[in-house]
């Protein structure tokens, strides 16, 4: 605030001029940001050096410049500045007499100005010409940001309102228009009139002591509570959409959050399912893994009997060797050695039947682990379908229900408005015909009664201007005959002194001959204003009798205007039985339409408890899987550990035939 004082003393010694004290002391310490020069006369370097500052002037919000005297140039030279200003919201300019270049300036400001929400140029004279009125509506029409506009005592006529009219129609922003004690008249209220046909926005006007006829006054005001019910509305439909736009995001948020943690169950079913594959998938590389031990085994088995062929075959030549004392030994032995080949290719036989059952078995147990994979898919599969069915057949039922009921609410509120607004017009239309009726009764015995009290003090005064007239005389001629009487004694008295008492008694004379002629021309003023008077009784009285023939045409327009009410009544009685046909068949088609919600609430109902159903015996179908899978797998290593138990005894019967046969012991002797 510091600042701007010093710029300013800065500003007006850049120009020559003295810094106002009053203006320093307004800058240094505006209160509550608003900047209050009302009623200080504000010199034109004040005006420039402001008008410098007020661009740049951030913490001002108000500036009250009302009965400065300001000059034309210098409302210029502020507004100019305040152009380019975006701080400031409000701005007050009564009693400046502004005119031609001032309502220039101000249309400018108008159509530069974005922040200006309330401007007061009230006892001004921007209508007295017609060019920068003209020139101030534009900036109006252009004006898309101010709010309340006060324009009272600006002699603004018929004309000028019509200008006003035409900014109007396309003025979407101002809402309180004050143009109270100018002279529109009937044109005038008839132009705003029809521009509020077009007009949405406006909500107060004040048309007091402009001479418009009072059905005008009505009609207006009845337009301006339209727009004030269209505002109510529209405040209230927005409000209603902002709190069901709200519910639908949080009910998005509520389906969102469900999807969300059906996702994730899902997702861990998903690796439940994932963690059994990998086990199963683990038992099934151990059972291959325990396969090719087997395999090994018995390869090892093979290689150990091959062995065993060829030491006999050795054993055979070297017995041939020998002689026949050993040939029954041979023959012993070859039995016994075909006995043992009987017994190993039988339990080969065996190995390989065991080992095709095994595979077969596996092979079975990984087709039907195949078979429940797809049948888990295609219940996972059928799930989501029904789920995304359930959540349509949800969201479509919730919006028809919010839908159903947002319409009857609706429907309701508007019949109820309706009536209380049909009601509430004619009762105010009654009222307003009676209190006109009262009122126009009241002002012509106001009237009559004031110009009656008016002829008696006429009258009044004219009977004691004639005793005044008639006491003037009686003093004159007393004062004359004292004048004579004193004459005759002073002559009688001294000689010496005559001249001089002469001289003074005619001064005295002349003075009273001028007091009678000043007294005889007021006489004659009083006379003059009787007969004025007189002939202004003559004109009220004549214009009571216009009076009179104006309030027989007020009380034929009422009647006319009660037939037209009827006729409009009439009317919105059928309007309104129609409304409340349409309305009943309305509330029909609700009915059908919540039996169906409710056939499809039941059917919602049959189809969750089916999935449920479902659910429950696929759930069981897998249990019952998972248990024979659990079978199948001890059954696996119990024949595991049997095979390797036969493996090791195998084993163990060869190398003890090999270590006690007595081939072996003389081989080892050897």
């Amino acid at each position: 605030m510091e600042q701007l004082g010093r710029e300013y003393a800065r500003l007006c010694a850049a120009a020559g001029a003295a810094p106002q004290e009053a203006v320093l002391r307004q800058l240094r310490g505006p209160v509550g940001g608003r900047l209050d020069l009302a009623a200080q006369s504000l010199s034109l370097p004040t005006c420039s050096a402001l008008g410098q500052l007020l661009p740049g002037a951030a913490p001002l919000a108000a500036l009250a410049l009302g009965d400065c005297g300001l000059s034309e140039e210098g409302v210029r030279l502020l507004l100019n500045g305040l152009c380019a200003n975006t701080t400031v919201k409000s701005l007050d300019l009564k009693g400046n007499n502004l005119r031609t270049m001032g309502a220039e300036a101000l249309g400018k400001l108008l159509r530069q100005n974005k922040s200006i929400r309330s401007l007061t140029l009230e006892w001004n004279s921007l209508g007295m010409w017609e060019e920068g009125f003209s020139f101030f509506c534009q900036g109006l029409r252009a004006n898309n940001f101010l709010q309340r506009l006060d324009l009272r005592n600006n002699q603004i006529n018929h004309q000028g309102a019509g200008e006003l009219a035409i900014a109007l129609t396309q003025n979407n922003s101002l809402q309180e228009l004050d143009l109270r004690w100018n002279n529109i008249g009937l044109l005038g209220g008839r132009a705003l009139l029809n521009c509020l046909h077009s007009n949405k926005t406006l909500k107060r006007l004040e048309l007091a002591g402009n001479n418009v006829p009072g059905d005008i006054l009505k009609a207006v005001e009845q337009a301006l509570n339209h727009n004030q019910d269209r505002e109510a509305i529209l405040s209230e439909a927005q409000n209603q959409v902002n709190i069901l736009s709200k519910e639908v995001l949080s009910l998005k948020d509520e389906k969102n959050k469900q999807f969300m943690d059906f996702v994730d169950t899902v997702d861990k079913q998903k690796e439940e399912r994932a963690r059994s594959e990998k086990m199963s998938v683990a038992r099934v590389s151990q059972l291959q893994e325990a396969l090719d031990e087997q395999y090994s085994i018995m390869n090892s088995l093979k290689t150990k009997l091959q062995m065993t062929e060829a030491a006999l075959a050795l054993s055979e030549q070297k017995v041939h060797t020998l002689g026949e004392l050993l040939s029954a030994v041979k023959q012993e032995q070859n039995s016994v050695a075909e006995c043992h080949f009987r017994e190993l290719q039988q339990q080969k036989q065996e190995g390989a039947d065991r080992e095709s059952k095994l595979l077969h078995d596996l092979s079975a147990a990984s087709e039907k682990n195949l078979l429940l994979r797809n049948q888990v898919d295609e219940l996972e599969r059928k799930c989501r379908v029904q789920q995304d069915q359930l959540f349509q057949v949800k969201q479509d039922l919730t919006n028809t229900t919010a839908e159903l009921k947002l319409r009857a609410v609706e429907a309701e509120e508007r019949l109820e408005m309706e009536k209380r607004r049909f009601k509430q017009s004619l009762e105010d239309m009654e009222s307003l015909r009676v209190k006109e009726v009262d009122r126009v009764a009241q002002q012509m015995e106001a009237s009559e009664r004031s110009m009656h009290d008016r002829i008696q003090r006429l009258e009044a005064i004219r009977i004691s201007l004639d005793e005044e007239l008639s006491q003037v005389k009686a003093a004159a001629l007393a004062e004359r005959g004292r004048a004579e009487e004193e004459l005759i004694k002073v002559r009688s008295q001294a000689r010496l002194e005559e001249q001089q008492r002469l001289e003074h008694l005619e001064e005295k004379l002349r003075l009273m001959t001028e007091s009678r002629d000043e007294a005889q021309n007021c006489c004659l003023k009083q006379k003059e204003m009787v007969a004025e008077a007189q002939a202004k009784a003559k004109q009220l009285s004549l214009y009571a009798d216009g009076l009179k023939r104006r309030l027989e045409e007020l009380q034929q327009y009422v009647d006319r205007k009660e037939e037209e009410k009827v006729t409009e009544l009439n009317k919105v009685k059928v309007e309104l039985q129609e409304q409340i046909g349409h309305l009943e068949a309305e509330r029909t088609a609700q009915d059908g339409l919540r039996e169906k919600i409710a056939a499809l609430e039941r059917q919602l109902k049959a189809l969750s408890s089916n999935h449920r159903e479902t659910l429950l015996d696929k759930e069981g179908e897998i249990s019952l899987l998972l248990e024979k899978l659990r079978m199948k797998e001890a059954e696996i290593s119990r024949m595991r550990e049997e095979e390797a138990q036969r493996a090791s005894f195998l084993q163990n019967a060869i190398m003890a035939y090999v270590q006690g046969s007595p081939l072996g012991t003389h081989s080892s002797r050897k």
